[in-house]
């Protein structure tokens, strides 16, 4: 699948912008709080509903503005289709100008992997991170995945709300199992669909991450969980008086972890910074694979700002496992792929000036083809 299309309307420091796409390549440099990941956001938010920069969706419209517009225009199973999102005080959808009621219909329309320097917390930060990226990876092959989470997390809260009940109004604790029964059924499942995501990771991890690393180094990703189908419900039973002292439901999916390993070692503890880069690298890019092994299209790829965290041997080998995927490139030197074909865009005050470069093939020169201004 590919975008061949992008309007902005009012988002973020735009007032207008369309954007022409190459479906393998396009890079987008300038200095920083010019708009470039704006570009990505506006993708991103279409995609998956949301924005990875900010939870307060005012803030993607412009100041002084009363609302916000993005249009992707995008090819998948050589269908062409078009998602428009409209925000104000609420978020609307449309999917072929018809309005989409749930935002699982949105999800998995575009299928998506994010790339940026803050990817690094994944390993650093606490399990939430983690879980994060699991959810949304799941979630754009999972549909079902959506619904589950959402109903766990309305149990859980449910359940946390009783257990203050019973610590400082003495209900009874025998109506705990009432959550307890839903928070096994629901758990269970989101459980097994982690359990084999994690699975098809590490099928495509290994040998993603020997290329990426010239075979120096081995990788294993280990999924963590205090629960497991077996014994959800007993776990529940004995930490009842713990969780009525805390609060809070001390067992249960809600804290599932994974860590990823590099030659035996944990590689949030033991990594060096190259390793730790590297590591959520082959992560991404293993991701990328079962999304494709699962609807035989590649993701699209966001990398925001990320090249410029590697060296040059690191770039050379991720560079060698995304040519089969359309990626977008933030940065703010002007750089040059001599490897591929690719789109370059300067990025200036919210204005987007296009050129295209088109390689003929790797050993002829690159040849200009078109020039485009678009004015914010």
């Amino acid at each position: 699948m590919f975008i061949k299309e992008i309007k902005l309307e009012n988002f973020r420091n735009y007032d207008f912008a369309k954007i022409e796409l190459n479906e393998k390549t396009n890079i987008f440099f300038g200095d920083n709080a010019q708009g470039k990941t704006n570009i990505l956001e506006a993708i991103f938010f279409a995609g998956l509903g949301k924005s990875f920069r900010t939870n307060k969706e005012k803030g993607l419209i412009k100041e002084n503005k009363e609302n916000a517009k993005i249009e992707i225009k995008f090819t998948k199973n050589n269908r062409e289709e078009k998602i428009n999102v409209e925000i104000n005080d609420k978020k609307k959808f449309f999917i072929n100008e018809i309005p989409v009621r749930k935002l699982s219909e949105i999800i998995g329309k575009i299928n998506i992997v994010l790339f940026n320097p803050e990817d690094i917390e994944i390993l650093k930060n606490e399990p939430t991170r983690r879980r994060k990226f699991l959810n949304i990876m799941i979630s754009q092959l999972r549909p079902k995945y959506i619904y589950l989470m959402s109903e766990y997390s309305k149990a859980l809260e449910q359940r946390n709300n009783y257990l203050k009940q019973i610590k400082f109004e003495n209900k009874s604790k025998n109506n705990l199992e009432i959550w307890d029964e839903q928070l096994v059924n629901l758990g269970i499942k989101i459980y097994e669909y982690r359990k084999e995501f994690i699975e098809k990771i590490n099928n495509k991890i290994k040998e993603i991450h020997n290329k990426t690393t010239e075979n120096k180094e081995t990788i294993e990703i280990k999924y963590k969980s205090n629960i497991n189908k077996n014994n959800y419900l007993e776990k529940l039973k004995n930490n009842i008086e713990l969780d009525i002292q805390k609060g809070f439901t001390s067992v249960g999916i809600h804290r599932d972890d994974f860590e990823i390993y590099i030659n035996g070692k944990n590689v949030a503890v033991f990594g060096s910074q190259g390793q730790q880069r590297s590591s959520i690298i082959s992560l991404k890019l293993a991701e990328a694979e079962v999304v494709y092994d699962e609807i035989e299209e590649y993701p699209v790829l966001l990398l925001d700002d990320f090249m410029s965290e590697l060296d040059k041997k690191r770039v050379k080998g991720f560079i060698n496992n995304i040519k089969n995927n359309q990626v977008l490139i933030t940065t703010t030197e002007k750089i040059t792929l001599d490897t591929m074909m690719y789109n370059l865009y300067k990025v200036e005050k919210a204005k987007v000036e296009r050129i295209d470069w088109q390689w003929k093939n790797l050993n002829m020169s690159i040849k200009q083809t078109k020039f485009k201004y678009w004015k914010a």
